[in-house]
């Protein structure tokens, strides 16, 4: 399968303070949320100027893409300029027929893999007939480079507090109702599976995983347990914490992880050290780069070896439905 573009395609998030409370109203819409919600979370944005990071990031990263491989890197974003619907017309306006879709997601699941593919499905629609034909690549949460960016920067901040520290790995959380819907429970699944190639990489073999970030009504369950309720029972004077369900320093990751659950383990007297996300380092662009090989040139694909592999999704073309498994939208 030959490419002439490659587009990497992302959530999306603010540039400035007028924009923090639009965005939301994006990611949201649809969604019931209610007002005082989005107002509590615009601050988490304010607090850093009204800048989500993640936009520099995937600019950055967009570089590396450029200088590892000899096609053009367009960027689209689901809830955020560059929204995916200009890019894609942008590219059919280019002359571009076929590319490869890098999302900066590792995970099955609705808003980690379905939701992207209706992000192109929608795009494609927009540019009209002569809209470029698109293909979202694999899920790539046990690709040896990922395992690898994880492991090492497990270690790196490991070095930083107490020998003997609890690690601890942290995804976002999602409805219990809806990771079953997936796979099923395929992203939670991969989560902890990922958890223990990266454990076992850097030379662990004990250590906990758990969830951050819900956002749903109490009466609805989310995936548990909380990593701050974590936090409260831990024992032992030290912890490392690794946001292995992000790829990029996330809002999530900066405000959630770096400020409110560093505060919380400083009042505990528990030495709290976050371990790196991938965000633009080179290896993060040659992952890409392999994935679009794969496909380039037939190849199997790159995954660590273990006896108990857990399923992945593979390559979906102009935001077809996937099968198997197809992840439904989550309900309220």
């Amino acid at each position: 399968m030959d490419f002439d573009a490659v587009l990497l395609l992302s959530f999306g998030g603010p540039e400035g303070p007028e924009q923090v409370r639009p965005f939301l109203e994006n990611v949201t819409r649809g969604r019931n949320v209610p007002p005082e919600r989005l107002d509590e979370v615009a601050q988490h944005y304010l607090h850093f100027g009204g800048v989500s990071p993640i936009n520099g990031i995937n600019r950055a990263l967009i570089a590396q893409l450029q200088a590892a491989q000899d096609l053009p890197v367009y960027f689209g974003n689901r809830n955020w300029e560059p929204y995916i619907e200009d890019t894609v017309a942008t590219m059919r306006d280019n002359g571009v027929r076929r590319a490869a879709v890098f999302a900066t997601s590792a995970w099955s699941g609705y808003s980690s893999c379905t939701q992207y593919v209706e992000d192109i499905a929608r795009a494609r629609q927009a540019a009209g007939p002569d809209a470029p034909e698109l293909v979202k690549l694999r899920t790539y949460f046990d690709h040896p480079l990922f395992v690898e960016m994880f492991a090492e920067a497990v270690t790196a901040a490991a070095g930083t507090v107490p020998a003997g520290a609890r690690l601890v790995f942290t995804a976002h959380s999602v409805p219990v109702a809806a990771d079953r819907r997936c796979g099923p429970s395929l992203y939670s699944r991969q989560v902890h599976y990922a958890a223990r190639l990266v454990a076992a990489a850097a030379g662990y073999e004990d250590y906990d995983v758990v969830w951050q970030s819900r956002s749903g009504p109490p009466q609805v369950p989310w995936l548990e347990p909380d990593v701050a309720d974590h936090l409260k029972a831990l024992r032992g004077n030290a912890v490392v914490v690794c946001p292995i369900g992000f790829v990029a320093d996330h809002i999530e990751v900066v405000w959630d992880l770096d400020h409110e659950l560093r505060a919380q383990a400083e009042a505990a007297g528990i030495a709290f050290a976050r371990a790196a996300t991938p965000n633009a380092d080179r290896r993060f662009a040659q992952l890409a780069t392999d994935l679009i090989d794969e496909l380039r040139h037939d190849r199997p694909p790159v995954r660590v070896s273990s006896p108990d592999p857990v399923p992945t999704c593979l390559a979906v073309v102009n935001g077809a439905p996937c099968r198997p498994p197809h992840c439904a939208a989550p309900e309220n």
